[in-house]
């Protein structure tokens, strides 16, 4: 008679096979450094299911940067092209998934991908940037044509939408079969969400989740909470970021915002769940982006979404639907915005549903895994193991 081994043996079991089975590198900074970049290649290795030899692959991290100075990183990198040539030599290694962003990321990623190329390693190239097109065109003639060349050899580049595959495309010469778009996903709450109500006097909570700078439109945001707009309405702010925290404490001060504003600092995945289950609004008023998982995560979570039209957002969202957009750059437009929906519950409970909606139709984390996946399969000839849904898809409370 077969009898079940214990879960000690069980978990033993597991691990062997898992140190039996190939593996795939998904390769970035593993560090809080690499940003919405490594949130995400964070996801796909927390949501992968049991390896299994010969069937399935194991998804491993391979950390392209570190957390120190930009000096210190090259030790990082040196580091990982040691594991590149011992996978490619115990033949354990199917492939590399590289996700590059701008400036020295793109330096790092360029490194990777053309040792891969002369190991004979697979690799695929997910990009990130939202600013690449604008450095790039900044780039002298030589480094352009380096760049275009480094584009050239991954199987396949994915890219977030349609404006990324126009560039990757039209202007870094990929060909056009050779690019495709895989939407980012994000896991479901794993909080509860604070009952709202309806009550005049209840403090409004905005939050604001990313990387404190110029580019997200932290200034414009800080300068909006302080027009006579919102001064009706009772609210706080969080900011949850890294960045010149400092600097912007400065300026919230002196715009007499006061105890009303809150600087978090860096915020793990459990506190920005924490800061999202308490927010009514989350606002980006960011000059240039990708699609930003900060706002995924706000549709996840329910919470309302005030945001700028940039990048991939106007592709995927719509005006008064999901998300209200308001103008980069224009301190009216963002007061007006955030007045818009702290003030009329209605309006806010209808961006809220319908993000949800949208959410589990477009952006759910089991989607987003099984593209990633069906892109390893095409190019690697294996992929991680199907998501376990009561592992990665928690069920909203």
């Amino acid at each position: 008679m077969h009898q079940t081994p214990p879960p000690s043996t069980l978990a033993g079991v597991v691990a062997a096979r898992a140190a039996n089975a190939r593996t795939i590198y998904i390769g970035c900074p593993w560090t809080p450094v690499g940003g919405g970049m490594y949130k995400i290649a964070d996801y796909l290795i927390q949501s992968q299911g049991p390896a299994e030899p010969g069937r399935s692959a194991q998804l491993l991290p391979l950390d392209t940067r570190g957390a120190g100075s930009a000096a210190a990183s090259l030790a990082v990198l040196a580091g990982a092209l040691g594991k590149l040539l011992r996978g490619r030599l115990n033949g354990r290694l199917a492939g590399v998934h590289v996700n590059m962003a701008e400036r020295l990321s793109l330096v790092r990623k360029s490194v990777v991908v053309v040792a891969c190329r002369a190991l004979g390693i697979p690799v695929v190239l997910h990009l990130h940037a939202a600013q690449l097109h604008h450095a790039y065109r900044r780039l002298p003639r030589p480094a352009r044509a380096m760049v275009r060349w480094v584009f050239s050899l991954p199987r396949t580049c994915i890219v977030l939408g349609h404006a990324s595959a126009e560039f990757v495309s039209g202007e870094l010469g990929v060909p056009r079969e050779r690019v495709e778009i895989v939407i980012n996903g994000v896991p479901e709450p794993t909080l509860p969400r604070r009952v709202t109500g309806h009550a005049p006097g209840r403090v409004r909570r905005v939050l604001f989740v990313g990387n404190l700078s110029e580019r997200k439109g932290v200034s414009d945001l800080l300068s909006a909470l302080a027009q006579p707009g919102l001064a009706g309405i009772a609210w706080q702010a969080s900011f949850a970021g890294g960045g010149d925290v400092a600097s912007y404490r400065a300026v919230a001060a002196r715009l007499g915002l006061g105890e009303r504003v809150r600087f978090e600092g860096w915020a793990d995945q459990q506190q920005v769940a924490q800061l999202l289950s308490q927010a009514d609004v989350l606002v980006l008023p960011s000059h240039d982006e990708g699609l930003p998982l900060a706002i995924l995560e706000a549709l996840a979570n329910g919470v309302a979404v005030v945001c700028t039209p940039v990048g991939e957002i106007p592709h995927v969202l719509t005006d008064g639907r999901n998300a209200c957009f308001v103008q980069p750059g224009d301190v009216t437009s963002i007061a007006d915005g955030l007045a818009r929906v702290l003030g009329d519950d209605t309006l806010r409970e209808t961006l809220e549903h319908n993000g949800r909606a949208l959410h589990r139709q477009r952006f759910s984390l089991a989607r987003f895994y099984a593209a990633i996946a069906a892109v390893h399969s095409r190019h690697f000839g294996i992929a991680g193991a199907p998501v376990a849904p009561a592992a990665s898809e928690g069920t909203r409370p």
